[in-house]
């Protein structure tokens, strides 16, 4: 089993925020953190239950970055990166959709 760590990416499987794309800022016992830097902000993220969330083994790098050299990182860092990643997940949807 891989190790859910700061940094992931994780999409919301249940709630009102169902779909919606986080980065994972802290782990704990059976709970991570997310945020998206927009309604949850690094002063105020969601805490959720591992089986609440589809975790993307992929590292927002500059996240990864940041807790690698323990500074500290911005709210508008982490809407890019949210950004980006749902850009390059429609991309993948539409060049799926014209093979079929």
């Amino acid at each position: 089993m891989v190790r859910i760590e700061e940094g992931m990416l994780a999409r919301s499987l249940a709630g009102h925020d169902k779909n919606r794309l986080y980065v994972i800022i802290r782990t704990e016992a059976e709970y991570v953190w997310l945020v998206d830097g927009i309604s949850r902000t690094l002063e105020k993220p969601k805490k959720k239950k591992f089986r609440h969330i589809q975790v993307i083994y992929r590292f927002a790098e500059p996240v990864k970055k940041a807790l690698k050299d323990n500074k500290p990182f911005q709210n508008e860092q982490i809407r890019q990166i949210i950004q980006s990643e749902s850009r390059n997940r429609q991309e993948d949807k539409d060049v799926k959709s014209r093979c079929n």
